[in-house]
């Protein structure tokens, strides 16, 4: 990989890190503690990605277009990288794998940090 393109990802993913942190600081304000901030910055992080997806690819130099999706967007939230492979295999219709990833990453996912967190003591 190129030194330009780890670079553009480093830096977008640091503002996409950023974005982050102050969207869902300001939305606590707004909407309270809970899922929802979390859930409002998914769904916009996931909007966001698709739109520039549509209109960077192979319009951008391959830096730009690394550094916006996957820096800046990996950073702001990666389940827009899951709603991608989401989508690419609906698209295929590939409905068992589709539901399969769906089910598999949030049990997974749920289960791990259940995990994580009893194997550092906290119930």
């Amino acid at each position: 990989m190129l030194p330009t393109t780890l670079l553009s990802v480093a830096l977008a993913g640091a503002a996409g890190a950023l974005c982050r942190f102050a969207a869902t600081t300001g939305l606590r304000g707004w909407l309270g503690e809970g899922p929802w901030p979390v859930a409002v910055v998914n769904v916009l992080g996931c909007f966001g990605f698709g739109v520039c997806l549509a209109l960077l690819q192979g319009r951008v130099p391959q830096a730009v277009y690394l550094g916006v999706l996957a820096g800046f967007f990996g950073a702001f939230t990666t389940f827009s990288a899951f709603a991608l492979d989401g989508a690419q295999l609906l698209e295929e219709r590939r409905l068992a794998a589709f539901a399969l990833n769906v089910v598999l990453q949030n049990a997974l996912g749920l289960g791990a940090l259940c995990l994580g967190l009893a194997v550092a003591g906290r119930s």
